[in-house]
């Protein structure tokens, strides 16, 4: 008899991502780890940058034996659903320059070009007078 699975959209996933509620998906199963933090073997820093995510890619590298597999069933409570679309990264991009960048370059200008300029004016200057006296 097939038992029904709660689903879980991958926008929801990605809000389970602390200490106090860490959610992991694999193989589009979604796993509360919370309470297995402190047990990992690879520590709780392993969980917690996979969580929020799809880590599957991850999961399968670290080479997990069969009763890590099957220790994973303690932890299940779900299914990603498979409609739901997963979250894009906003990608930023910076096309004009920041305030900051303006007035650094505006400072770099006035207290550093400036001087150079005139203190090599002076200097031609000096060179030109002494040559014609």
């Amino acid at each position: 008899m097939a038992t029904l699975s709660k689903l879980y959209s991958m926008r929801e996933a990605t809000e389970h991502n602390t200490r106090d509620d860490c959610w992991v998906v694999i193989h589009g199963k979604v796993y509360d780890v919370t309470s297995y933090l402190e047990e990992h073997p690879g520590g709780d820093d392993v969980l917690l940058s996979a969580a929020g995510r799809d880590s599957t890619e991850d999961f399968e590298d670290a080479g997990h034996s069969k009763s890590a597999r099957d220790l994973m069933q303690d932890y299940y409570i779900g299914e990603l659903d498979p409609d739901t679309a997963i979250p894009e990264l906003e990608i930023f991009r910076k096309d004009k320059s920041s305030a900051f960048t303006t007035i650094l370059m505006n400072k770099t200008v006035q207290y550093l070009a400036v001087p150079t300029v005139i203190l090599g004016v002076s200097i031609v200057a000096g060179f030109w007078y002494s040559r014609n006296k």
